[in-house]
């Protein structure tokens, strides 16, 4: 089972000089790709319960789209483990004029993590399939 979310980053996502967004960002499309998939697959939002390794590779700045996608890679009684990856796909061109912006040819990869949730047996409300 696969999820994907795309969104703008806007200025109130830039953290840093030069309209840099906090990685954490990331970080927090990828609860909200997990919560999608948790819902699809348990019929609860579940809980985030640790990131095994992520990957900041590039950077990410107010105006860009970025598309997150997860996809669930095991399904244990209550522990569900995750891939993620974001990808710039869309990115302003400042150098042209204020409001110019371009679909890239090639998406950027900017993240990538995986981790593990857990939803408790008693709150799935949808029976596993072997």
């Amino acid at each position: 089972m696969k999820v994907q979310l795309r969104l703008r980053m806007s200025s109130h996502d830039a953290h840093y000089g030069g309209n840099l967004v906090d990685g954490a960002r990331m970080l927090g499309l990828f609860g909200d790709v997990a919560t999608e998939l948790l819902i699809r697959l348990d019929g609860d939002e579940g809980l985030f319960r640790a990131y095994d390794s992520v990957e900041f590779l590039a950077p990410v700045y107010a105006g860009d789209y970025i598309e997150a996608q997860g996809e669930l890679l095991e399904v244990g009684r209550t522990s569900r483990k995750m891939r993620f990856e974001a990808r710039k796909v869309i990115a302003p061109r400042p150098d042209l004029n204020d409001s110019a912006a371009e679909v890239l040819e090639q998406s950027v990869v900017v993240c990538r993590a995986t981790g593990t949730c857990v939803t408790p047996v008693a709150k799935q409300r949808k029976p596993i399939s072997p």
